[in-house]
Order: C-alpha cells, then structure tokens, then sequence
C-alpha cells in the first residue's frame, strides 16, 4: 500500500475567467541505444504515458492546480499520483486550452480548462503510488507516443511544445510563474 495519498474534491480548485486551471507534465527520460555490436551508439528521448480510467488512449499525467501551491508544485503532484514517478521540471511547454466533457460545475460550466504543461525529467519510478491500481505506466518513442495519445491538445503539447523544445537541443530556460 502506498503511503502517498491521492488529492481528491475541488474546494481548493483554481479557476479563472471561467477555466479551470489545470496542471501537467511530459514525463521523459533518455534510454542508450545499443548497436548490434552491443555498444551504445546514441541516446534516445522516451516520454511516459498512462492510461485514461475512462476510455481508450494514453495520456499524460495532468490535473486540477490547487491554491494552496504553485503550477510546478500541481504539475510535480500530479506525476506521482497519477504516474508514479518522481523528477525535475526543466522546462514550460506552454499553456493549452480543451473542453472538459466530465469536469463541468458552478465555476466552469461549459468544462473550459487551460492546462500549464512541463516536461518533467524523471529521476525515479515508485514501486508504490496513489493511482496503482488504476494506472499502467507506458515508457514510448516521441513518434509512438503520438500515436497513442488520446487527446489532441495533449498531442499538440507533444508535438508544438516538447518536441520543438527537445530539437533545439534542450538549452532554452524554464520560463514560467511561480
């Protein structure tokens, strides 16, 4: 059993201009690739996905910022409940907005939701988290993970945000409030 526990409710939830304000994160890692020769020749970008309790695809870890921490806080948070895993953010990919189709209440009844992403350099997988026994974790290529994931902004996260930021070589500076 985990000793970490699941945020659940929205009393502390953030809203603005009628959005729910949502956190999230790319998790990443580089894995040697190995030549037929057994040595390794380049390093390769994998990025972790888990799958949606409500349907088919993958997705990122994401969720609800809460108020009593920063969007990096919600963003790290939510990659241990959800994903399990552990890391550093080093880089904002952008925000991203999407319409909720279960997440609709007094605040935000048309379900909008602007989600601050991060890619998020995983330093360690747990063997314990909140959602186990809900989430699979899938290590996958930039091209798989395309493939794979459900929802188009997520996607559009992946393609306009990590990947863009991954080909210019990693060097820009985090660049996101507090």
């Amino acid at each position: 059993m985990s000793e970490l526990v699941a945020r659940t409710g929205r009393h502390q939830q953030r809203y603005e201009d009628g959005f729910r304000l949502i956190a999230g994160c790319i998790p990443f890692r580089f894995r040697n690739m190995e030549e037929n020769s057994g040595e390794t020749s380049e390093k390769i970008v994998e990025v972790l996905m888990i799958n949606s309790t409500s349907g088919p695809g993958l997705l990122f870890p994401k969720g609800g910022w809460e108020n009593d921490e920063t969007v990096k806080e919600a963003a790290i948070r939510e990659a241990i409940e959800e994903a399990g895993v552990r890391g550093d953010i080093v880089h904002f990919l952008g925000h991203y907005l999407f319409k909720s189709k279960t997440l609709r209440d007094e605040f935000s009844p048309e379900g909008l939701c602007r989600a601050a992403m991060f890619a998020l350099l995983v330093k360690e997988e747990l063997e314990c988290w909140p959602e186990q026994s809900l989430r699979r974790r899938s290590w996958l290529t930039v091209p798989e993970a395309i493939q794979c994931c459900r929802h188009p902004w997520m996607r559009q996260a992946l393609e306009d945000g990590f990947l863009k930021w991954h080909d210019s070589g990693m060097t820009s500076t985090m660049n996101c409030e507090d």
